[in-house]
């Protein structure tokens, strides 16, 4: 052939001449040539599959391509930041969900307040009187062990939810209550408080301090509710320590807490002071005895094992011989050797009072309750 020709009436109207040059400014970028998406099959590969002419190639990123989305517009640090943003929002969220999260751990439960009742037991004769010795070995506590000997443990056994130890902290901690609170000498005498306030939980202390500072009969705020002491200028301890028999329990209770019970007497031999006996009140040898009966209600957590101290939410107090008229609620007022009760009642109650009001109790003291008539059997 000749090679390429326009047709001999010309080019069509309407469409560009045949000449090469029409041609000159298209430019095809070598990028665009390797990207091109269609390539022909080999004549072999269109008889074997007869398949169609052409087949799609894999796209491949060239440099040239990521230049030109650089080009236009940098998509890339774009998506980068929104994704920076997504996630701290997500961290953000997490953090506020953890910080108000309704389902939250309970806060620790506040110690109770303590319930106390002290009970004078008036005698009904003349309290006898003699040598500390021939008083005990004439009374109900001639067995007794004397001082922290008779505050015993019992076995101690592992509950549902507390260890075999933990159980035995809870006793020793109930058992150092009790002695310091019945038979620490500078308790005894109103020296000082701060052995037993040491053993209280934190959320008691502020009961405990109003009882000393402000006693009162309300079942609230007894002095003597919390431990045993006497009046320092009326009477005075009489020799031996005094002698203890008792017991402790402990079990678990519903709410996950141990709970000891204690229940032991304590009997003081007891004289008057140096200014009562001046004034003629020491008879009949002097001595006499003092029993207190005290039934003590402990609660622990597994915090309060942890800090060795207490919750005493019951303290039920029996305490003669007094006058039931005594204010027993800041000191216990023995009737000392030789003496008998007041013939007057016990305090009144008003019940139209408002506030706190003086709980009109008191009992009679058992004649077996005293010592034996000296030659008695």
């Amino acid at each position: 052939m000749a090679g390429h020709r326009e047709p001999p009436e010309g080019a069509p109207e309407g469409l560009p001449g045949g000449s090469d040059d029409e041609y000159r400014s298209v430019v095809f970028d070598e990028s665009f040539v390797r990207a091109a998406r269609l390539q022909e099959y080999s004549a072999q590969e269109r008889m074997d599959d007869h398949e169609k002419a052409v087949h799609t190639r894999p796209v491949r990123r060239v440099r040239g391509d990521a230049a030109a989305g650089r080009s236009r517009g940098g998509s890339g640090p774009v998506q980068a930041l929104v994704l920076v943003l997504l996630v701290a929002m997500a961290f953000g969220t997490a953090i506020y969900l953890g910080v108000r999260h309704p389902y939250q751990p309970p806060a620790a439960a506040r110690a109770g307040l303590l319930r106390a009742t002290v009970i004078p037991l008036a005698p009904q004769d003349t309290v006898p009187g003699g040598e500390p010795a021939e008083l005990f070995a004439r009374s109900p506590a001639a067995q007794f062990r004397t001082g922290a000997e008779g505050v015993t443990l019992p076995p101690a056994r592992r509950t549902a939810h507390f260890s075999e130890g933990q159980v035995m902290s809870a006793l020793t901690i109930a058992r150092d209550y009790l002695v310091a609170s019945s038979l620490d000498p500078d308790v005894l005498n109103g020296s000082t408080v701060r052995p037993v306030r040491a053993l209280l939980d934190p959320d008691q202390l502020t009961q405990f301090d109003r009882s000393f500072r402000d006693p009162a009969g309300d079942g609230r705020h007894a002095a003597t509710g919390w431990l045993v002491r006497f009046d320092p200028a009326k009477v005075t301890p009489a020799g031996p320590q005094p002698r203890v028999q008792g017991v402790l329990r402990v079990e678990e209770t519903a709410s996950g807490r141990l709970e000891v019970t204690s229940d032991h007497a304590f009997v003081y031999a007891l004289r008057p002071a140096g200014a009562a006996a001046a004034d003629g009140d020491a008879r009949a040898d002097g001595a006499s005895l003092f029993t207190v009966r005290r039934e003590l209600h402990f609660r622990f957590d597994r915090d309060d094992l942890r800090m060795h101290r207490a919750e005493l939410l019951g303290s039920y107090v029996q305490a003669g011989p007094q006058s039931c008229s005594a204010d027993a609620v800041s000191h216990l007022r023995p009737v000392l050797a030789g003496q008998r009760a007041t013939g007057e009642g016990p305090a009144g109650t008003d019940p139209y009072a408002t506030g706190s009001s003086t709980a009109a109790l008191c009992g009679t003291l058992a004649p077996s309750a005293m010592p034996s008539p000296r030659g008695g059997g």
